[in-house]
Formats: structure tokens, C-alpha cells, sequence
């Protein structure tokens, strides 16, 4: 290794300890600190609260990519190949997002499906009856998808902006039609960006707790139920287990989709 590399390795290991080394020496021994040890670990399966809420996790967490991945790509390439008046202030409103803590997007949910929140009094004046969501997994949902299309459409637009126009030119010239383009084109180009957004928005939505804990009420997802291991039960093996857990999932979901997205950019 050169001498002048070590000014980016040193960074590199500093930063991998202190985020990455440090906290598993840390949670995977207070994770069997219990009398039950390693079979700690089969409650995830055998106990109905944490069965429950890792399912409930994974499923809300596959749905806001799905959702988050679908409409940011749409999003993100109408936004980059089209010039509108105002253009740059609708790019700067859909990514202002980014800004909010967790807490903020619980707040603004619950003040648009809340029991006095602006969807709820439309509905009732419609005689609908009155339209909750903002307190059960329907506000989380809604609360994640929020907070995760901003980083879909920012990824969009750059790999947009990668595209050679030519390929979709010839696709055209020989008759394709747009959805047609779209679909052997376009995103196949896109393969490797949505792979890796996807998977961020899925990471996120995982692990995101202020919105969590701004809705729950009627919400059982993993990083409440750790949240409350921890602090209401003083469960220290049950909460590091559950983490533990989550990370791996996590990790996993990321290493695929990163093998995915080299895969997709080589064809």
C-alpha cells in the first residue's frame, strides 16, 4: 500500500470502529447475558409479541419500498427530462423530506389523519364517518413512504442524467412504444440505482423510530418493541437480542441488493 492511501485508510478505520466494531463487541454479548443464553434467540419465533412485531416490521418495511420505489421513479424521471416553469422549486419541495427528523413526519401525519386531523373532518363532513389512520400501521406507513420517495427521486434524477439517448432513440426509430421503451430501456438502465435505493428506503424503514414512536398507539414494529424492552421492562438480553436481529436483517436485505445491483449494471 502506498504511503499516501494511508490518509484514507486511517478515516476508514476510525470510522469502522467506532460505528461498526465497537457497538456489536458490545450488543452481541449483552445479547445472551440471560439465564437462557443463545436460546434467547428462538423467542423471535417462539414469543407472539416479538414474532409479531418482526413480521409486521419486514412486511410494512417491503411495502414502503415497493410503494417509495414506484412512485419516486416516475417522479424522478418525468422531474429530470422535463423543463416546466418552477421546475427547481417543485425538485426543492419534494426533497424537502430530507430536513424532518422522525418526529416532525409522526406530527404532520397525525395532523392530516388524526382524530381532528384534515382527513378525518373532510370524511365526516362527507358523512363518510371519520377517517383515522394516523395511529396504526396505515400511518406508518404513510409517514415512511413520506420520507423515503425524496431519496428515490434524488437517485433517479442522477442515474436519469447517466442515460445515453441514443439507446432509447433507436428503441423509438424501430417502432417501440413508450412503455415499451420504458420497460427494456429505461429500466434496465435504472437497475442498479433502484437496487440501491431500494434498499436504503427498506434499511430506513426498518430501523426509523421518532415517527414510530410519535404514532404508537396501536403500532407494533421492532424498534418500539426494543424501545420498550429496554426502558419499561429493563429487558437488556431481550432488547440487544432484538436488535441484534434487526441488524441482520437489515444487513442482509443490503448485501443482496448490492450483489443485485453489480449484477443488473454488468448486462
Amino acid at each position: 500500500m502506498k504511503r499516501s492511501q494511508f490518509i484514507y485508510l486511517v478515516p476508514a478505520l476510525a470510522v469502522l470502529a467506532a460505528f461498526f466494531v465497537l457497538p456489536v463487541v458490545r450488543l452481541l454479548p449483552a445479547s445472551v447475558s440471560s439465564e437462557s443464553g443463545l436460546m434467547l434467540y428462538a423467542e423471535i419465533i417462539t414469543n407472539p409479541r416479538y414474532a409479531t412485531s418482526m413480521i409486521s416490521t419486514v412486511v410494512l418495511s417491503i411495502a414502503v419500498t415497493l410503494a417509495s420505489v414506484a412512485l419516486g421513479t416516475l417522479m424522478g424521471i418525468f422531474l429530470e427530462r422535463t423543463r416546466f416553469p418552477g421546475r427547481s422549486t417543485v425538485v426543492s419541495l419534494v426533497t424537502l423530506p430530507l430536513s424532518f427528523p422522525g418526529v416532525v413526519v409522526g406530527f404532520m401525519i397525525i395532523m392530516l389523519g388524526g382524530r381532528n386531523g384534515m382527513a378525518t373532518n373532510i370524511s365526516s363532513a362527507l358523512g363518510m364517518g371519520r377517517l383515522v389512520f394516523a395511529y396504526g400501521m396505515a400511518g406508518l406507513f404513510f409517514g415512511y413512504v413520506y420520507f423515503s420517495i425524496p431519496r428515490v427521486v434524488t437517485t433517479v434524477m442522477a442515474a436519469t442524467r447517466k442515460i445515453e439517448p441514443m439507446y432509447e432513440e433507436a428503441a423509438r426509430m424501430l417502432g417501440a412504444s413508450s412503455w415499451r421503451i420504458m420497460k427494456d430501456v429505461t429500466l434496465p438502465a435504472l437497475a442498479p440505482a433502484l437496487f440501491s435505493t431500494g434498499a436504503l428506503c427498506f434499511a430506513t424503514s426498518m430501523g426509523a423510530f421518532g415517527t414510530a414512536f410519535t404514532l404508537a398507539t396501536d403500532i407494533n414494529v421492532l424498534p418500539i418493541t426494543i424501545y420498550t424492552e429496554f426502558t419499561l421492562s429493563a429487558n437488556i438480553a431481550s432488547a440487544a437480542m432484538l436488535s441484534v436481529v434487526l441488524g441482520l436483517i437489515t444487513w442482509a436485505l443490503l448485501v443482496a441488493a448490492r450483489l443485485l445491483g453489480d449484477r443488473a449494471s454488468l448486462l
